[in-house]
């Protein structure tokens, strides 16, 4: 239980960085280059995505780094299809509901989406994207 406790606070480091990440580019696509908030939340996740990736195989999971480059791809490709399905379609999807519906200002409603989605975000990371074969999901086949 320690090790899941050290991860998730490792995880929650990167997150922290990443949302921050996540905002600032959200502030710069919206404010500098007008996109609109539903344009601008798919590309800033995207960057996000991958910056959080290298952190958490580099910290939050270095225990149990890629050792050759097709893993790491394997890994990257699970990454993408989890996370990236739960930040980015949770992100533009809340973002949507929230900013173009509701007319809640970006950065709050940015903020709140993050929020929403990290939970998620880890338990499938730690389930399943960074479990090592035999373990994911606690059975004793892969998904």
């Amino acid at each position: 239980m320690r090790a899941a406790g050290r991860r998730f606070s490792r995880f929650s480091a990167v997150g922290v960085i990443g949302a921050g990440l996540q905002l600032l580019l959200m502030s710069l696509l919206t404010k500098c280059f007008g996109l609109l908030s539903v344009t601008a939340t798919p590309v800033a996740v995207e960057i996000t995505l991958l910056h959080n990736f290298i952190w958490h195989e580099r910290f939050t999971w270095s225990e149990s780094r890629a050792k050759r480059s097709t893993q790491l791809v394997d890994r990257l490709w699970r990454f993408h299809a989890a996370n990236g399905l739960i930040s980015l379609g949770g992100n533009t999807i809340l973002m949507y509901c929230l900013v173009e519906r509701l007319k809640a200002p970006a950065m709050p409603a940015a903020i709140g989406a993050i929020l929403l989605c990290s939970a998620a975000n880890f338990l499938v990371a730690d389930r399943w994207v960074y479990a090592r074969r035999g373990q994911q999901c606690g059975r004793g086949e892969p998904i």
